[in-house]
């Protein structure tokens, strides 16, 4: 079983990543990490924070001479920002008083995280909850995305819209172009038009939101189940995409158009190659059925709303006296959409690198290769004389 862990905080030291399951066998370096890693700190829309991070993934353990063990590997990224925060942050107790954050911010874990732990400080509720920990989880992606490379998994994101300005669609997606785009976005009109979204917004002392799109291509049949409802692979990918923080909105495929189409324009037709492969006609379903990759794309997209901590801040609430104050300001984002995609990217991969070793899971990645070819060798339609 791929499965992992997290630990750390947004100005705390550093931040942890611990993952099991890993084959012995697979080629890993700390340089592979670092790609995802800068790319997440990438897109037009970001704040001073990325300015000071130059995020890079130290392997602790689980890989030795460039080759995984088969034992955990850990990783840590240390925060740059924490020589900023030694007093605030400190793990010891301090001589100084530290002033409490009670300023509420609507739209941020602040007031359900500091009831439900019952304190009356925000900070430690701000920090864990803060977006900083998805680099652990880009970083526990690109190890899952070495793992999926072995099985000829390619996994893509790219964006769709931001602040209300769409691409539109465009097959083949040109990713080269993508990653060359301040907004990962594949349109060049598009392109301009989200730029002077976010634009507006940080004049305005505002936010944006928008929507992503990932794609995994080559993706086997046969990873998830229908048998029982948390082995779906499709309830599986949306809950590891709701996970994102800022995103409030999942679908697979079709998605939500569904509901205003006739079957007939919705599911997609079943055809064979004269490779004797199994294919669709469309891809309508985005690459899941039944809970059970088809073989097809899997699409997702993800609506991501903008982030809560605004320049011009909003009306709340002071926790500790509940009177009415404006919501508290830290330094921040106009826009996290294309970087919200590469997380996006991160999670897809975790899942479907779980589900792999789920269906053809070796203790080496050789053994795992075995069963996985030796499984596609028994997939294609049935002939009369086989």
């Amino acid at each position: 079983m791929f499965r992992f862990l997290t630990a750390g905080e947004s100005h705390g030291k550093g931040l942890v990543a611990v993952i099991e399951g890993v084959p012995a066998g697979l080629a890993l370096d700390e340089d592979y990490i670092a790609c995802d890693l800068a790319r997440r700190q990438a897109g037009y829309g970001r704040g001073a924070r990325m300015e000071i991070e130059r995020d890079r993934a130290e392997i602790l353990s689980g890989v030795r001479h460039g080759i995984t063990m088969g034992s955990p590997i850990s990783l840590l990224i240390w925060n740059r920002d924490w020589e900023n925060w030694t007093e605030v942050m400190s793990i010891s107790p301090v001589e100084q008083e530290i002033e409490p954050l009670t300023r509420l911010r609507p739209g941020h874990a602040d007031l359900a995280g500091a009831i439900k732990y019952n304190l009356d400080d925000v900070r430690p509720i701000l920090e864990r909850a803060s977006a900083r920990e998805t680099t652990s989880r880009v970083a526990v992606g690109a190890v899952a995305r070495k793992l999926l490379a072995e099985f000829g998994i390619e996994i893509h994101s790219h964006t769709v819209c931001i602040g209300g300005r769409w691409s539109k669609q465009i097959d083949p997606i040109d990713w080269a172009k993508v990653e060359n785009s301040p907004v990962c976005c594949a349109d060049s009109e598009a392109e301009k038009a989200m730029i002077s979204a976010i634009d507006e917004s940080r004049e305005a002392g505002d936010s944006v939101g928008g929507v992503f799109e990932a794609i995994a291509s080559g993706v086997p049949i046969g990873l998830g189940s229908h048998v029982h409802w948390d082995r779906r692979l499709d309830g599986r990918v949306a809950q590891a995409m709701m996970s994102i923080n800022a995103v409030k909105g999942v679908e697979i495929g079709a998605g939500f158009a569904v509901a205003d189409l006739p079957g007939s324009q919705v599911h997609d037709a079943i055809q064979t190659s004269a490779e004797r492969q199994w294919r669709h006609a469309s891809n309508r379903a985005g690459g899941i059925e039944g809970g059970i990759s088809n073989g097809e794309p899997i699409i997702v997209r993800a609506a991501v709303k903008p982030i809560p901590t605004l320049a011009k801040p909003m009306p709340s609430a002071d926790l500790r006296t509940g009177e009415a104050v404006e919501a508290h300001f830290e330094r921040s984002d106009v826009c996290v959409v294309p970087a919200a995609g590469v997380i996006g990217e991160a999670m897809l991969a975790i899942v479907l690198a779980e589900a792999v070793l789920e269906k053809f899971g070796g203790d080496h990645i050789a053994e795992t290769l075995r069963n996985y070819r030796s499984y596609l060798e028994s997939t294609g339609p049935r002939r009369k004389h086989d």
